[in-house]
């Protein structure tokens, strides 16, 4: 019996968006590389994550995915949870379990989503932006974006390790750039299956946050890090589902649209808080009062793909979502939206 270590990861009960949280279990396991039916549920005081009352603390975690841990070495894994009730029913704090299994395809086979995270690397020492010195000195922005150099980017190896964890947690990770705002960052997450696609994403997040304790930075998810002219933080998704991509068609794309506009409130609800900081039509963004699709236009609240606007199949970009939001509401809403709860039509 060769011992593992399995790092319980889970999301809190604060609002309007968790935290993660995690533990460490030791398990003894007879195969090498166990399976996450090998993973047991285990407890913790919910009192102190917001998700329960200190006279019945008790919350369970439900391991629902298995990931290596590049950050420990072998033997080590990820395992991300479910929050449940002590009678096994999700708790009020579990978004996970809201989104609904396709009936008429595999989850894997139907929804696609990408997210662009964007975030910044906040110097601990001065709670600035990594790099720099002073704000009102900073050159303005302009130069940083995709930058190369060390006066253009700062955080670089952060970033890098991050790619490379990532890649050997067998996320799906297609992309790093440096962003507009010096010190901000982006990483591009492809996740096949809608549940799969949040799932990773918050473990890509938790190994970000993890790696950047080694450093003494803050990662910063808020909207608009920096008040003035400067670029905010978002978290565009990129979507489609089996009949986006095989079927397609201007007259199926037009009712996408229409749907996503008739439902614009219901999205800005949950595509992160203070999203109306970043959302003001200026900085490659829509109004947050505005509902706007565009082709190739960064300025729209959809932006259509050339590729898309020429044979109508393919994916559309929502650049609505702020980098703080909860992916898991942020999926549940655009399947709600699209599918006007008829999982077979889509």
């Amino acid at each position: 019996m060769e011992k593992k270590i399995i790092e319980y990861v889970w999301l809190d009960g604060y609002n309007p968006e968790p935290n993660l949280r995690s533990k460490t279990k030791i398990i003894e396991h007879i195969l090498e590389h166990p399976k996450l039916m090998d993973i047991p549920l285990w407890s913790y005081d919910g009192s102190s994550t917001k998700q329960a009352e200190g006279h019945f603390s008790d919350c369970v975690l439900k391991p629902v995915k298995l990931y290596n841990d590049p950050t420990r070495g072998n033997n080590c894994y990820i395992a991300l949870c479910e929050v449940l009730n002590p009678d096994g029913s999700p708790h009020i704090s579990n978004h996970r379990t809201l989104i609904k299994e396709n009936q008429a395809f595999s989850d894997n086979r139907n929804w696609w989503f990408g997210f662009e995270q964007e975030y910044v690397l906040i110097d601990n020492n001065t709670n600035l932006p990594l790099g720099f010195q002073d704000i009102q000195t900073q050159d303005p922005q302009g130069k940083y974006y995709c930058g190369v150099g060390s006066k253009q980017v700062n955080g670089r190896y952060i970033v890098e390790e991050h790619m490379n964890v990532c890649l050997a947690s067998d996320l799906d990770i297609t992309g790093i750039n440096a962003e507009v705002l010096f010190g901000q960052w982006e990483f591009q997450l492809l996740g096949k299956g809608a549940k799969n696609a949040c799932d990773d994403l918050w473990v890509a997040r938790y190994l970000l946050e993890r790696i950047s304790e080694k450093y003494n930075v803050s990662v910063d998810y808020q909207p608009k890090p920096l008040k003035g002219d400067w670029n905010g933080s978002g978290m565009h998704t990129n979507f489609s589902s089996y009949k986006m991509r095989t079927v397609g068609g201007k007259e199926y794309f037009e009712k996408i649209f229409k749907a996503l506009e008739e439902n614009h409130k219901e999205h800005i609800a949950v595509y992160g808080s203070n999203n109306e900081e970043r959302l003001t039509g200026k900085h490659e963004t829509c109004s947050i009062n505005q509902f706007r699709v565009g082709v190739s236009d960064r300025g729209a609240s959809i932006r259509i793909p050339p590729s898309v606007n020429e044979t109508w199949k393919g994916y559309l970009e929502d650049r609505r979502p702020s980098a703080n939001a909860n992916p898991y509401q942020i999926v549940k809403r655009i399947i709600d939206t699209i599918t006007n709860g008829n999982r077979w039509d889509c």
